[in-house]
C-alpha cells in the first residue's frame, strides 16, 4: 500500500520529466485547506491534491471547493484503490493521474546492503495519466495573485509603472494590479516570480520592510503627541 511520503518525491520526477521547467512547493495555505503541492509551470499555478491508498475523500469535497478558488488548473493524484472512483468525486476539468507500485521481477546483489534494502529496491511506483487536466472555470485571479509577498507585488508595480501607494493595504495593491494589467500578464509575472523567489532574501525584505512600516508609525504617533500637548499648551 503506498502511502503519502512514497509518492511525493518520485511524483515531483514524474512532473519534471511531463512538463519541463516546473517548480514545486509544498504545503501551501488555501482558504480552509492545505494544498499538498502547488507546481509552478509557465503562465499556471497548478493545485495537486494526494490521496494515498491510506486515504479516504472525507475531506475533498471542501479541497476541491478551495482549490478551485485558488488554482489555475488542478491535479488528483491517487493510489491504485482509488483510480476507478476518484472522478465521481472531482469535477470533470480536473486532471487525474493514478499511482501503481509494482514488482521489478529481480532482486538486486545485497551484498554490503542493511536488511530491507535489497526488498525495496525491487520495486519501482509508475505514473498514469487518467484523464488530462483542463482550465478551471473557477479561478479567480485575485486569489491566485494572494500567492506573491508584498516586495513581489512592488515588483509588478514598478515594472509596468503601476502607482505605488506605498500605504495601502496588499488587497489594495492585488486589486490595482489585477484591474490595470491584462490577464495574461498577470499570470505570466506570477509564475516568472515564483520560478526566481529566493526564500531567505524574501523574507529578509519582509523584515525590512516591516521595520520601515514600524518606524513610519512611531514617527506618526510622536507628531500626534507633540501636537496635542502643543494644543494642550496653548489652551
Amino acid at each position: 500500500m503506498l502511502l503519502d511520503k512514497d509518492i511525493r518525491e518520485p511524483l515531483f520526477d514524474f512532473l519534471e520529466e511531463r512538463y519541463g521547467k516546473v517548480r514545486i512547493l509544498e504545503e501551501k495555505t488555501v482558504g480552509n485547506s492545505r494544498a499538498d503541492v502547488v507546481m509552478v509551470i509557465p503562465d499556471k499555478i497548478v493545485g495537486i491534491e494526494i490521496k494515498s491508498d491510506a486515504d479516504t475523500y472525507t475531506r475533498l469535497e471542501s479541497q476541491v471547493a478551495d482549490y478551485d478558488l485558488y488554482f489555475d488548473q488542478n491535479i488528483v493524484v491517487v493510489g491504485s484503490t482509488h483510480a476507478g472512483h476518484v472522478a465521481e468525486h472531482v469535477p470533470d476539468y480536473w486532471g487525474i493521474i493514478s499511482v501503481e507500485e509494482y514488482d521489478t521481477g529481480s532482486k538486486p546483489d545485497a551484498e554490503g546492503l542493511e536488511d530491507g534494502v535489497s526488498d525495496k529496491l525491487t520495486h519501482k511506483i509508475d505514473f498514469y495519466v487518467v484523464r488530462e487536466m483542463q482550465p478551471n472555470p473557477k479561478a479567480d485571479l485575485l486569489r491566485t495573485i494572494r500567492v506573491l509577498w508584498r516586495p513581489e507585488l512592488a515588483h509588478i508595480q514598478e515594472t509596468y509603472s503601476l502607482p505605488m501607494y506605498k500605504g495601502k493595504s496588499k488587497d489594495f495593491v492585488r486589486t490595482l494590479i489585477v484591474d490595470r494589467l491584462p490577464a495574461e500578464i498577470v499570470h505570466h509575472e506570477i509564475s516568472e516570480i515564483l520560478f526566481e523567489r529566493d526564500y531567505a532574501a524574501m523574507i529578509e525584505q519582509i523584515q525590512e520592510f516591516r521595520k520601515a512600516q514600524a518606524a513610519k508609525r512611531g514617527k506618526t504617533v510622536r507628531r500626534k503627541k507633540k501636537r496635542y500637548r502643543r494644543k494642550k499648551k496653548d489652551a
